[in-house]
């Protein structure tokens, strides 16, 4: 397993190790120790998959109470794969990073509590799996508005893309709840 940093403390993309020949490949996706010994988080509470087409954006959501880590990975088809650090006490609060993650590398992203995440589908269709390190709380739920121009996150939109009702009424950055300093 490789870890490979990002610009934003805590964000950090996951290499499995893949074994394939031609009857195809194996990989470990988890394994608690081996996150442990890289910094990560070996307690993930709930297990997520969604299906979605090409041109559906979902996001940008977090927490605030029962913040959530996340470890993400396309299994079937392509996505833009976006973090935003909603954490005051961080050096890049307010930034956002960006990653490709798709079937064919088999790349993790792992995504920190107090940021928000949110994806973009780039292929026909893409199957999306993720961990959580806390379970979802729909009271707790925000959603930071995918398209804030004070964010300026590069979507590669080729169309307007397809919505929730939910994420059509995100919060700009400037009035979105954000995690404070830690005492």
């Amino acid at each position: 397993m490789k870890i490979q940093s990002t610009k934003i403390a805590g964000c950090v993309l996951v290499e499995p190790q893949v074994f394939g020949d031609q009857r195809g490949f194996f990989m470990e996706t988890f394994r608690e120790t081996r996150f442990i010994e890289h910094g990560l988080p070996g307690n993930f509470v709930q297990d997520n998959f969604s299906r979605s087409v090409r041109g559906t954006l979902r996001g940008l959501h977090y927490q605030l109470q029962n913040a959530q880590g996340k470890l993400v990975q396309v299994v079937r088809g392509e996505v833009y794969d976006v973090a935003v650090d909603l954490r005051q006490d961080s050096p890049t609060f307010g930034q956002w990073e960006a990653v490709v993650l798709n079937e064919a590398e088999h790349k993790q992203f792992y995504v920190p509590p107090g940021c928000a995440h949110g994806f973009y589908v780039m292929s026909e269709s893409a199957d999306f799996f993720y961990k959580c390190t806390n379970q979802y709380n729909p009271e707790a739920e925000r959603v930071l508005l995918w398209n804030d121009s004070d964010l300026n996150i590069e979507w590669p939109l080729t169309a307007e893309p397809i919505l929730s009702e939910k994420d059509c009424s995100g919060i700009p950055f400037v009035n979105c709840e954000t995690y404070p300093p830690s005492p």
